[in-house]
């Protein structure tokens, strides 16, 4: 990786890094990706593995807990944090960084926002180490963007939840092909509402489903479909109230959604590092191709769109407040520009590395690849389009916010 990256936000305090905190964790982050993530990205990719070591490791460095209070074990950071670990992780590999974001936003972030005192000092210990492998499960084979048409059903008998249903494409659902992720936030209705329970590996009835192979991109992270066949739940394990669902998830899609526009600028940042860096060495024409037009539109475009990106999230990281919701807006806005530049600029950064692009040797044929999830994940392109519009319709002043 180029010895550029990242130079804006850990040279500096300004708005990549605000505050001596956000630098120190820009320099562990830049450090730890150019030694220990770099190297390991191919090959985990390539043979579609989900690489625990490093995921401990990321433990280790407190990276699993950026968002967590201090009381709690985390580091006490903000949205800010998240964005800078999630840009930094994906520039070398999206598939380890996808994983890390259904861990440490879907389920830290959400579970320590969520849970009472007593749940937070059983599990956070555990997954902030990287002891545990969580994720969250919301996503059912006939329900993705429409929430509100999960069949999954949680019955409350005596002092136990009965939970069935199956949910689908959940990340680190999988640890490898026969073992299952150690602990999950899991949404099911209760009546005619939605609830939050925590399921762990081990609860009689929850089981691997099929692990999904042959994705197109992220293979490093594992996907998986698990099952609830009438799985025991404890009581102790609903988090908040019944019905408070809603409430979880407003406010957890928009740190979620931020830190995916996170993945998509690093996957640009390195396709824009790559295609600069060849374009200086290849030679066309007896020139390099850097002198001719084609590619310097490829570049130029490139460069401003990433910057462009750039500041709108991490602008909107400055103004999100992790405890409350209430800018949706920005949060899907910020995804659905950054998604569209990152596989835009991945495509041309084959286009101008030609043949070579199109093979795995450069990495951006699999950032190409990986870059595509980001349009779906986490909200679809025309998810984001639906509640940008709807926001924006009901309250114009937002615009000039």
């Amino acid at each position: 990786m180029s010895e550029d990256h990242f130079t804006p936000a850990w040279r500096e305090l300004n708005l990549f890094a605000p505050t001596e905190e956000h630098r120190l964790l820009a320099e562990t982050l830049y450090e730890f990706v150019c030694a220990e993530v770099e190297p390991q990205a191919a090959t985990f990719n390539r043979d579609e593995r989900f690489n625990l070591a490093l995921f401990r490791r990321a433990g280790d460095l407190g990276l699993l807990g950026l968002t967590v209070a201090q009381d709690d074990g985390g580091a006490g950071l903000d949205a800010v944090a998240a964005v800078l670990a999630h840009e930094a992780l994906s520039a070398a590999d999206p598939g380890f960084c996808l994983a890390y974001l259904a861990h440490a936003i879907l389920f830290v972030n959400n579970f320590a926002h969520n849970a009472t005192a007593a749940q937070r000092a059983r599990v956070l210990p555990k997954v902030l180490s990287g002891e545990w492998v969580g994720g969250m499960c919301m996503t059912e084979p006939e329900a993705g963007t429409d929430v509100l048409g999960m069949r999954s059903q949680a019955v409350r008998q005596g002092d136990h939840y009965v939970l069935t249903g199956r949910k689908m494409f959940i990340t680190n659902g999988a640890l490898d092909d026969t073992t299952l992720g150690d602990i999950f936030i899991v949404y099911a209705k209760t009546d005619n509402q939605i609830s939050t329970f925590l399921v762990e590996k081990g609860f009689p009835g929850f089981h691997l489903g099929q692990k999904l192979h042959d994705k197109l991109g992220v293979r490093a992270s594992l996907t998986a479909e698990l099952v609830f066949d009438g799985c025991l739940v404890p009581a102790e394990n609903l988090i908040g109230r019944e019905g408070d669902s809603l409430k979880h998830m407003m406010r957890n899609l928009e740190i979620e959604r931020l830190t995916l526009a996170a993945m998509s600028l690093g996957i640009a940042l390195r396709c824009l590092e790559v295609m600069v860096g060849y374009a200086n060495e290849r030679k066309a024409f007896g020139v390099p191709i850097r002198e001719h037009g084609q590619i310097q539109r490829h570049i130029a475009e490139s460069y401003s769109e990433f910057k462009a990106a750039r500041c709108y999230v991490y602008d909107v990281a400055r103004r999100l407040d992790l405890a409350s919701f209430g800018n949706r807006v920005d949060a899907d806005a910020a995804k659905l520009f950054a998604a569209r530049i990152a596989k835009e600029i991945a495509d041309r950064a084959i286009q101008v590395l030609g043949g070579y692009g199109y093979m795995g040797e450069y990495v951006v044929e699999r950032l190409w690849r990986d870059a595509k999830l980001l349009e779906i994940g986490g909200g679809t392109l025309e998810a984001h389009q639906k509640n940008i519009t709807k926001d924006l319709c009901r309250a114009p002043e937002l615009i000039r916010r």
